[in-house]
């Protein structure tokens, strides 16, 4: 029964737009969904996500989370030869921080889907499209709120047919990473909300590739920065045998922009038999560069007085570091706390909402920002002392990961975002990096310990000449 309103609008028909526009038809008589770009039949990317042409993956948390949200899009994604990965550990090659963290496999319960971008968002809209209440509007600009005191009563929007309002009981701002709600609260006579940054200074470079299928066993490879090696990728097997190529450089150190020069970046670290068989791989597109200047929270949570009727969901609230892969999922847990706010009822909805959005994107950030202190050192920016603690000792974590079965699978579930990363902090965890560490060291002393003479046998003794 849908109880909050007759009208709700969101901006943006991108992932986090499409799971908005799915939880408010639970509670709205009707929902439209405005978006600037004409919307593709095909899986194709668009200039409206800009980065629809760089590698995607759909992290486990995030896949369940849809599939509450779309009952049957995963099967859905299979019938379309989207790739799955299950319980064999040869379909992932996964290098955080220089280790190799052998025999990652998420499990059949925790499957991870790898549509490319396209595909995932098409097959998101085609669901969403068949609910009765829904409107999907495509190359419609939206041009601000409209407000009336303390509350936004709808938007002006410019579409095909000229400018028009549109009433609205509620307006969620999707519009991603150019999201201009800052800007409209300002115009409103609002304070914009507070910002906290990482500075990354990543450059990536993507182009897709079709690998012939029995060339490579793996259908993900990902390969994270280091302290010492600016460099990392993302590598991953899509639908119709497609492979998502990215290459990227962080502290400002971007990789090539042409096909050539991307793959002899990735062979100065990846494995051998993956870039041998990229480079005998039919070229699909020509490479796309982007740029990643910092990580961005926008605290909307930590506002006192916000106006009545506007939300903001996704990248427009939280955009991460994208080499770590989570937006997606992010996103999704975002759109679960709108619909359990919704649930309580529409008092006091935008200040619940930031406080129970923030609760999910915190775990995240913290996780991404070790990482990227770890890599970045002092370069990221002022950060709580805790992160600041942490971050030198990753690499003795992954080290001690790398040989130990459980840490491994710890790491993996707050990896995934099923588990907050205090999961790897507790005094048993701790107790097992010790170990690992210490075995660690040891087999390495033992290996380059210069030899020592021994005792001379007796009636050996060499001769003093």
């Amino acid at each position: 029964m849908r109880t909050h309103g007759d009208h709700a609008v969101v901006m943006g028909a991108g992932m986090g737009g499409l799971l908005a526009a799915r939880v408010l038809t639970d509670h709205y008589e009707s929902v439209t969904v405005l978006d600037r770009d004409p919307l593709p039949d095909t899986a194709e990317p668009r200039r409206g996500v800009p980065q629809g042409p760089h590698g995607h993956t759909l992290l486990p948390r995030g896949g369940l989370s849809l599939e509450a949200f779309f009952p049957g899009l995963l099967a859905d994604l299979d019938g379309r030869g989207v790739p799955v990965i299950t319980d064999d550990a040869a379909e992932i090659h996964f290098e955080p921080l220089g280790h190799h963290l052998a025999g990652t496999a998420p499990g059949a319960d925790r499957a991870i889907h790898v549509p490319s971008r396209p595909m995932l968002e098409r097959r998101v809209r085609a669901h969403l499209a068949r609910v009765p209440t829904v409107r999907i509007l495509d190359r419609c600009a939206v041009d601000g709120p409209r407000s009336d005191g303390g509350r936004v009563t709808g938007v002006r929007v410019t579409g095909p047919d000229g400018p028009c309002d549109l009433d609205a009981d509620l307006v969620v701002d999707a519009l991603g990473r150019g999201s201009r709600t800052p800007a409209w609260l300002a115009e409103l006579g609002y304070p914009r909300p507070a910002e906290d940054t990482v500075t990354v200074r990543a450059a990536y470079s993507s182009l897709q590739l079709r690998v012939d299928p029995g060339a490579l066993a793996e259908k993900m490879v990902l390969i994270s920065a280091t302290a010492d090696r600016p460099t990392g990728a993302a590598l991953f097997r899509h639908e119709d045998d497609m492979w998502d190529v990215s290459v990227f450089g962080v502290r400002g150190h971007a990789p090539p922009s042409d096909a050539a020069g991307m793959l002899d970046f990735l062979s100065g670290f990846a494995p051998a038999h993956v870039v041998e068989a990229l480079r005998s791989a039919e070229p699909l597109t020509e490479p796309n560069s982007r740029t990643f200047p910092a990580s961005r929270w926008r605290r909307y949570d930590r506002m006192r007085d916000l106006p009545d009727g506007l939300l903001v969901l996704g990248d427009g609230v939280c955009s991460l570091n994208p080499t770590y892969g989570q937006g997606m999922a992010v996103a999704a847990m975002q759109a679960e706390a709108l619909a359990a706010t919704l649930r309580e009822g529409t008092r006091d909805l935008p200040r619940r909402y930031f406080r129970a959005a923030a609760k999910p994107i915190r775990d995240t950030w913290r996780f991404a920002s070790v990482a990227d202190r770890a890599i970045l050192g002092a370069t990221t920016g002022p950060l709580p002392w805790p992160i600041r603690a942490l971050a030198p000792l990753g690499d003795t974590f992954f080290g001690a990961a790398a040989a130990d079965p459980t840490l491994r699978d710890r790491f993996l579930e707050v990896f995934s975002l099923f588990s907050p990363p205090t999961r790897v902090l507790t005094p048993a965890a701790g107790l097992r990096i010790a170990r690992a560490t210490v075995r660690r060291r040891w087999g390495r002393t033992a290996t380059t310990r210069p030899e020592q003479p021994g005792p001379t046998p007796v009636g050996s003794r060499p001769s003093p000449h």
